[in-house]
């Protein structure tokens, strides 16, 4: 997506980092960047704007579930690996990601 308009920090990049900017996961200099682009171009601002409420509607809605501390362990476990540019075996993550959502289900119904 792009607005067709030149800008210092192309749309494409924006919008493939408008998580860690939602999430504050960016660091100052690249949020500046972000917060100049967003405030010029209107598709992106657009874009921005219905993340944001999509993001605050999950966390009213779905916010409120404890997550059982192995699943929580298990997927901060797998971060690191990522983070440390450790290779994951996909058929594990499929399966434990099978099982934390039958775990989560199982709760929910509790």
């Amino acid at each position: 997506m792009s607005c067709g308009d030149p800008h210092e920090t192309d749309c494409s990049e924006v919008l493939d980092h408008l998580y860690e900017f939602l999430d504050h996961e960016m660091p100052d200099g690249d949020c500046a960047k972000f917060e100049v682009h967003i405030d010029e171009c209107s598709p992106c601002l657009e874009k921005y704007g219905l993340e944001q409420a999509v993001k605050k509607l999950v966390k009213r809605c779905c916010g409120h579930d404890d997550v059982p501390a192995d699943l929580r362990s298990k997927v901060m476990g797998r971060i690191e690996m990522i983070r440390a540019g450790e290779a994951l075996p996909e058929q594990d993550v499929v399966a434990e990601a099978r099982a934390a959502e039958a775990a989560a289900d199982a709760v929910s119904r509790d």
